[in-house]
């Protein structure tokens, strides 16, 4: 047997070589010995990044990460011939590629996905031509196939994606690095087929920012300013859940034109709902970005206060799921606009090794919270109480405001359904405004819970509302009072007042500087800016509402500081360029990145820009 054996080997390694070469010569393409397998939309998920480094929060063998985390991103895959070749590398760290892709296949057996993700806050990737695009491509696949990922994560930052001067829609981008990067991108999807997963981690600055400026077709504003937008939405159809960063984040203009800054359930709730809701890209009511499916929306958070700005405690982030997944209100300043989303997916993480260096707060309590979520992990029969006391606090000639107690549930109320006549309409919380009706005319409301198992509460009283006849609003708000200045500086005059009250609703205040209007907001305060040191003002503030009726304005004088220091205080909507010194709460800057300031980019806020000096 064993002659037999020996005589046979020349002819079998003969019929291999043929078989390969046969092989390359009908095109046939190496996949990775695993099945590739997406997850089910049900699921909600804990996604965690974990360290190809050691950056002082520890080095975790990857198939020691905690079982609390259903995704896995390797962190990262970086270009290796600079931000424009295009090549990008990947290799592991402080293991064997034998022992990692054997740590790969080990977690994928225990149902996890392992992801690579490219890019971070040091791997800048600008695929500025085809070239790039191509070699970005294969050196990808090549990445993708030896170790086996279940798909990658795009997680481009700094100066990778940014818009060219005009490229304003957002649905046919022109810029290279955006149409390259999509491209690319639907390439590789293409390659490894439809379970093949695609996920985003984009910062706030490159998506929710588009809202109030878009880079593109804002004057004299950040060209990166939303860029991530155009990609979003080209991919959308095959994107798995995109993860916006909720940290390391200036404030944010939400929906209701309030800023939102981190650490805070009102942060996230806006912040989801913009994503949830749809908004027009730089304000433009003829360009607007679609809402993507719940379960397409991660929300994405530092593990602990040293994983970056922005942390957010426990039970901050609970109140926020309960209101965004269970329509719980807390009682914050943002209000959803279209209800409860039972179907959001779940959370990230930056990171799992700075979980694990924080006793596993993150996954453990948040998987806990999730897992109520899971089909089977609360049987839910139980419909909510029936809501109470029904009543109209105030009407017009045609609208009817409306206000109940609230509804309880074994699991949570995720919403209300008020309906009168015929129509109905959703609304997350215990109050709404029914519009568009005829004057004096009689409308009968009630109003049903609902949990997110689907269960309906019994209708509440009925209530019969008769509407004001019609009539025009001619009544002006009252006049602002207590206005005080609150703050100044060489350049700026900060200031606060009393709200007005008007018969109907103040819808804004505009804010003067002599007779020259300077601004014009929805709150009680205003910073004017762009004004000359030591030198005296008069500032004025008037109410208005919506019928246009303006109120008589209350003013009050102020005298900017000295600027002694030779050096410019900071301002919002003021160009800056690298080495530029400004003062800020008594303390002096050096600006670190060209960019154009915004409100809430204050150098205290946003230490990427600004250097303590």
């Amino acid at each position: 047997m064993r002659e037999n054996l020996r005589m046979t080997r020349p002819f079998l390694r003969a019929i291999m070589f043929t078989l390969i070469i046969a092989l390359l010569f009908t095109g046939y393409q190496w996949h990775a010995p695993q099945a590739y397998a997406s997850i089910p939309v049900s699921k909600k998920l804990i996604v965690g990044y974990w360290h190809n480094f050691d950056n002082g929060s520890g080095n975790i063998r990857l198939r020691d990460v905690s079982s609390d985390f259903d995704v896995i991103n390797v962190s990262f895959a970086e270009p290796i011939n600079g931000a424009q070749g295009g090549t990008i590398g990947f290799a592991p760290y402080n293991a064997t590629e034998a022992d990692f892709i054997a740590d790969v296949q080990y977690l994928q057996s225990q149902g996890k996905k392992v992801m690579i993700s490219i890019g971070g806050a040091n791997g800048q990737v600008q695929l500025v031509n085809t070239q790039a695009r191509d070699k970005f491509v294969s050196t990808m696949k090549g990445i993708i196939t030896k170790y086996g990922f279940n798909g990658f994560d795009i997680d481009f930052e700094g100066h990778s994606l940014y818009l060219n001067a005009g490229d304003s829609d957002f649905r046919s981008p022109q810029t290279p690095v955006i149409t390259n990067l999509i491209s690319a991108v639907r390439e590789l999807h293409d390659f490894y087929g439809e379970s093949f997963m695609l996920t985003m981690a984009p910062e706030t600055f490159f998506v929710q920012l588009g809202y109030s400026f878009y880079g593109g077709s804002c004057i004299s504003c950040d060209n990166r300013a939303g860029s991530y937008l155009p990609v979003i939405y080209a991919l959308r159809d095959i994107l798995d859940w995109l993860q916006v960063q909720h940290y390391n984040s200036g404030s944010i203009t939400a929906l209701d034109d309030r800023y939102y800054s981190m650490g805070s359930a009102d942060f996230h709730v806006a912040m989801v709902d913009m994503m949830l809701t749809g908004f027009p890209v730089g304000r433009n009511p003829n360009n607007l970005f679609p809402a993507l499916r719940p379960d397409q929306v991660v929300i994405g958070l530092p593990a602990n206060a040293n994983a970056g700005g922005g942390f957010t405690s426990v039970a901050e982030v609970h109140k926020a799921l309960n209101y965004l997944m269970k329509g719980v209100s807390y009682g914050g300043g943002y209000q959803l606009r279209n209800g409860a989303h039972p179907g959001m997916r779940g959370l990230m993480t930056w990171s799992i090794n700075w979980d694990k260096f924080n006793n596993f707060e993150f996954s453990s309590n948040h998987r806990t919270y999730l897992n109520q979520f899971e089909p089977g992990g609360v049987e839910d029969l139980i419909p909510p109480s029936v809501p109470g006391n029904l009543s109209s606090p105030s009407k017009t000639s045609n609208s009817v405001n409306l206000s109940w107690n609230a509804s309880t549930d074994n699991v949570g109320v995720t919403g209300y359904t008020v309906s009168y006549g015929s129509n109905s309409i959703n609304v997350a919380g215990t109050s709404t405004t029914i519009s568009g009706l005829s004057a004096n005319t009689a409308y009968t409301f009630t109003v049903k819970a609902k949990d997110a198992a689907g269960n309906q509460s019994v209708a509440s009283n009925a209530l019969t509302v008769t509407t004001n006849a019609s009539s025009v609003d001619t009544t002006a708000p009252t006049a602002p009072t207590n206005l005080q200045v609150s703050g100044k500086t060489a350049s700026s005059v900060s200031l606060s007042w009393t709200a007005s009250t008007d018969n109907v609703g103040v819808t804004g205040y505009d804010v003067f500087n002599g007779s020259s209007l300077v601004t014009s907001v929805m709150g009680t305060t205003a910073t004017v800016n762009g004004l000359n040191a030591n030198t005296a003002y008069t500032f004025t503030v008037t109410a208005k509402d919506a019928a246009g009726n303006v109120s008589t304005g209350t003013s009050i004088q102020s005298t900017t500081d000295n600027n002694q220091s030779g050096t410019d205080p900071w301002a919002a909507g003021v160009s800056y360029t690298v080495g530029k010194l400004v003062t800020y709460g008594g303390a002096t800057y050096s600006c670190r990145q060209s960019h154009t300031s915004l409100q809430g980019w204050e150098p205290s806020n946003v230490p990427a820009l600004w250097l303590l000096q």
